[in-house]
């Protein structure tokens, strides 16, 4: 049994904790700004409810052994806060956020040895009740060695799909295409539905490009069908499904703009490599952020 503590619990966190109780094995902390009442999750298998204790103040958490970030990645310094008491005996960090930077935004927390990057893929909704939605199976690919071990084994009897993956860059790049086009969907306020209308399709053929050509420039091994695939599982969705990134503009909340598509943005600009329609949806979502 672990002990293990889940900061930020929205719709990925909950995802995560609801996949930990099936487990049966650990003690779980739920750590959130707001007290929670009970935590619900609605899987394809059957509703989950989560027997957690739940914090609402960094300075009451003490040591456990592993904590799993799940954070917006604008809210790591929000996360850090948490690390100081959470692992001050030296306990892993799993941060399972979007994004190619998992490191270097906590880098200032925790030492870069602890840190263990995740990618996920999971459909998955937080309803304004705070029940968890989720639609369909969880992936996630972890960076192999020792600690990406540990952190399969903690889910080790759970409904999870884990890959340890030697390139983790390639992994994080590979979904960060996936995010990038997914701009989209806040862009035109609709579900994935919209990306059945073929100019759309093409648009965002033209958003992975660019960050095919970012990621190639920064060590990622990505091939020129990426863009497809991109559009072939936002098609394979059900047409109703609403990403993240349009949850939070339709509820008039902070988006994650900048880890999604200003990265490309910057990142672009360090290599010399012009990405003007992921520049243009930073320049209006952030427009949209400063309301």
């Amino acid at each position: 049994m672990a002990r293990v503590a889940v900061v930020g619990v929205g719709a990925i966190g909950g995802v995560l904790a609801s996949l930990l109780e099936t487990t049966g094995l650990h003690e779980i902390t739920l750590c959130t700004r707001r007290a929670i009442e009970a935590l619900v999750v609605k899987t394809p298998d059957g509703v989950v409810t989560v027997r957690a204790k739940n914090l609402t103040m960094p300075d009451q958490a003490d040591a456990v052994d592993w904590v799993l970030v799940a954070t917006k990645t604008y809210d790591a310094p929000g996360a850090g806060m948490w690390l100081r008491g959470l692992a001050k005996s030296g306990a892993a960090v799993a941060v399972v956020q979007n994004g190619v930077e998992h490191r270097e935004r906590f880098a200032p927390y925790v030492t870069a040895e602890r840190i263990v990057p995740v990618v996920i893929d999971c459909p998955v909704e937080r309803e304004q009740n705070g029940t968890v939605v989720q639609r369909g199976k969880v992936t996630m690919k972890v960076e192999e060695g020792p600690l990406g071990g540990e952190f399969e084994e903690l889910f080790r009897g759970s409904k999870v799909e884990i890959e340890l993956v030697p390139d983790f860059k390639t992994a994080a790049w590979r979904k960060l295409c996936t995010n990038a086009a997914g701009a989209i969907n806040a862009l035109t306020m609709k579900p994935a539905r919209v990306f059945h209308e073929e100019p759309v399709a093409q648009l965002a053929l033209a958003m992975v490009a660019e960050v095919v050509a970012v990621g190639r420039a920064e060590g990622a091994r990505l091939d020129e069908s990426v863009g497809k695939q991109v559009v072939d599982m936002f098609r394979g969705q059900p047409k109703d499904s609403v990403n993240s990134l349009l949850a939070d503009r339709i509820a008039g909340r902070r988006m994650e703009t900048d880890a999604r598509n200003g990265v490309i943005v910057r990142l672009g600009e360090k290599h010399g490599i012009a990405t003007p329609l992921n520049r243009m949806a930073v320049a209006v979502l952030e427009a949209g952020n400063s309301q």
